[in-house]
């Protein structure tokens, strides 16, 4: 009787260390994550000559200042800018949506000669680096005329093979019996595709949708590469204009306050979506 209390000591204790371990790892893991966003939200409520005059950064204003945000605005036309980028955000995000949902549905479903090659191919054009990519897509916008314009920051991105098998794998879990009992029932392809597919793969659609826009929205290289038309500059654009407002000097705190203004949708949307997003990756990554 003592040595069974013993073992079940010893496993309780065992337990209560696994657990404390695994939280001491999740609160270390957390701060690491968390610190860079404390950092840029208390340094963008230092005045300008505060932020320079400190030899030793400090974790806390000496006084809170609004100054940096009234800069961000007035420095560049900031509303302006994030005008256009809500105006790219949604138009990539939406028409990116209709050609990975099509495309899914087709590689999914439907049965046409090469689909497994084809299929194949577009998975090989992920190892294609970036850069390769953006040189292409330059020299083609710009022999199309179509620089300092929306569509050319919007075409290159309006197709992703990554959320493409994303969806097409959340869409082929979809048992074939619901396609059969869906054509008895006289409903054509897109009619399956928009009455019974969609709605059972929201979760990963809505997953896709979200991390597009977060792309979209912190997208820096295409837009400063492709546009230098202020008419069209997105948010990107203007951070390093603010930045450089500080009368010969970097206005670091000013272009933390235009960050900070800049990350809040996202961060709004990712607190409001998590749920989904992490049951639309899920379900995306697991067969059966």
């Amino acid at each position: 009787m003592n040595e069974l209390k013993q073992i079940k000591t010893k496993h309780r204790i065992g337990s209560i260390i696994k657990k404390s371990l695994t939280y001491i790892g999740l609160t270390v893991w957390a701060i690491a994550v968390l610190f860079p966003f404390y950092w840029m939200l208390q340094n963008s409520f230092k005045s300008f000559s505060e932020y320079n005059s400190e030899s030793i950064p400090k974790f806390l204003p000496a006084v809170f200042t609004l100054e940096n945000y009234i800069t961000a605005f007035t420095a560049v036309p900031l509303g302006k800018y994030l005008l256009n980028t809500l105006i790219f955000t949604v138009s990539t995000t939406v028409i990116m949506l209709v050609v990975i949902t099509l495309a899914a549905f087709a590689f999914a479903r439907l049965d046409f000669k090469g689909k497994n090659l084809a299929f194949t191919l577009l998975l090989a054009l992920m190892m294609i680096p970036n850069e390769l990519v953006i040189i292409t897509n330059f020299a083609t916008i710009t022999e199309l005329d179509l620089r300092n314009t929306f569509w050319g920051l919007i075409l290159p991105s309006v197709t992703s093979i990554f959320y493409l098998y994303l969806l097409k794998e959340n869409f082929a879990q979809i048992p074939d019996e619901l396609y059969l009992a869906a054509q008895v029932d006289g409903s054509g392809d897109f009619g399956y595709l928009m009455k019974i597919m969609v709605p059972i793969s929201s979760p990963t659609i809505v997953t896709v949708l979200i991390l597009k826009v977060i792309e979209c929205w912190n997208s820096y290289v295409w837009p400063r590469l492709i546009t230098d038309d202020e008419a069209y500059f997105l948010v990107s654009n203007g951070i390093q204009t603010i930045r450089e407002s500080g009368f010969g000097r970097e206005n670091v705190p000013a272009m933390m306050a235009a960050v900070v203004v800049i990350s809040v949708p996202l961060i709004v949307l990712f607190l409001v979506f998590k749920d989904r997003i992490m049951e639309g990756v899920s379900r995306g990554g697991t067969k059966g």
